[in-house]
């Protein structure tokens, strides 16, 4: 099992009184140990992995040789899904197509339950006094339900494990950014805002999530939008060293952004930098109806050069009523035309958008921000949609 980095939950007011309701109270242990675990998080990560390994030698060969990007996203990662045992509503879904996903790595049961055997220990090892009878049973629990979910799911697909494409075209933006078309041997069969995973021959077994910038097209093809973030191993090479000929292999199709035409509900788009790729596949997908709900889509940059897709944005706006597109700029004033300030501070300006579906896509704290804004601005936690991973 291995995975990308994750956003962090948005922060919850958990009551404190007594209660009988069994989930609730593992959910409690879980979150009360892990807030005593949690400072030593690198230490817990390094002893995840040596533990992972000595039980268990044959997971070795699912991480890549370099294991400095990689140590902490696992455990992170295990424990943001541990935590969300008491939301089954958004869990299930997100675990069942992790369980797919996790399929190309050729994961088999016994890796489940080597994996949670290592978790426990590890948090075991650094709870230390917190660590009770009590405590251990919640863990166990609560990762029984997640691998439960994910092996059902894995066992019933009949689908690929991946996909096989060629890179068809790299172009260099600018220093940091490059659009990467890819074309499959066959269409991967995703909906518009969903993410695949994508394994490069450049980086061998590290996976990297990346969104496709336009909706489903008949000939397959797709277009990844990449920026080549600070330590960033995958997306770097992809920015600096991908070529046409290329091999890459593509996981299951993830997420849960999505417009439903016929809820009745208008949307509003949040998207920062490279976050408008599933936006603009979204928006992409809505402009082959000539109704369809009123979408307000804020796409947001510190700088003018990170509004990149403006322009192809305001093209679809210009003949598609439906859509109104607002950029943001942070650091920028004299810019015509544009918003200023955070994403956060432009959208709750205009108030909690009650009636609105909401989706967000962008870095992790860009997300953290802006959706802990609108709930205090009085944003139903229900009507915001954001998915737990991200670039590199």
């Amino acid at each position: 099992m291995t995975a990308n980095a994750v956003v962090s939950p948005i922060p919850r007011q958990d009551s404190h009184e007594p209660t009988s309701d069994p989930v609730a109270i593992m959910v409690r242990y879980v979150r009360e140990s892990w807030a005593v675990v949690e400072p030593y998080a690198d230490r817990v990560a390094e002893f995840f992995y040596a533990t992972l390994f000595s039980i268990a030698p044959a997971t070795r060969e699912l991480f890549p040789v370099n294991m400095q990007v990689q140590r902490s996203r696992l455990l992170r990662a295990l424990v943001h899904v541990v935590q969300m045992v008491d939301r089954p509503d958004d869990l299930i879904p997100f675990l069942r197509q992790l369980g797919r996903d996790h399929r190309k790595f050729g994961v088999v049961a016994s890796h489940y339950e080597a994996v949670g055997m290592a978790l426990l220990a590890g948090v075991k090892q650094f709870a230390r006094g917190a660590w009770t009878d009590e405590v251990e049973r919640a863990w166990a629990e609560a990762y029984t339900i997640m691998a439960r979910a994910m092996l059902e799911s894995a066992n019933a697909d009949e689908g690929p494990a991946w996909w096989n494409g060629k890179v068809v075209e790299r172009q260099r933006l600018n220093r940091d950014l490059a659009v990467v078309r890819v074309q499959p041997d066959f269409a991967v069969p995703y909906h518009p805002g969903q993410y695949v995973s994508v394994e490069t021959p450049h980086r061998p077994r590290m996976w990297r999530y990346l969104t496709p910038a336009t909706a489903p097209r008949d000939d397959g093809l797709l277009e990844f939008h990449v920026r080549a973030v600070d330590g960033g191993w995958v997306s770097r090479s992809i920015v600096s060293a991908s070529e046409p000929g290329d091999m890459w292999r593509i996981g299951p199709p993830m997420g849960r952004l999505r417009v439903d035409r016929k809820a009745g509900r208008d949307v509003l788009m949040i998207a920062g930098g490279t976050g408008v790729a599933p936006m603009r596949s979204l928006v992409e997908h809505l402009s082959r109806w000539g109704e369809n709900p009123k979408v307000h889509l804020f796409y947001g940059g510190r700088v003018r050069a990170d509004l990149y897709d403006l322009e192809t944005l305001q093209d679809v706006a210009s003949t598609n009523p439906w859509l109104t597109v607002v950029p943001v700029l942070e650091t920028e004033s004299r810019v015509p035309g544009m918003e200023r300030g955070t994403l956060a501070d432009v959208v709750t300006r205009y108030g909690a958008w009650p009636d609105h579906e909401v989706l967000v896509s962008g870095s992790p704290p860009m997300v953290r921000s802006t959706v802990s804004r609108m709930l205090v601005a009085g944003t139903a936690l229900d009507r915001i949609t954001y998915d737990p991973f991200t670039v590199d």
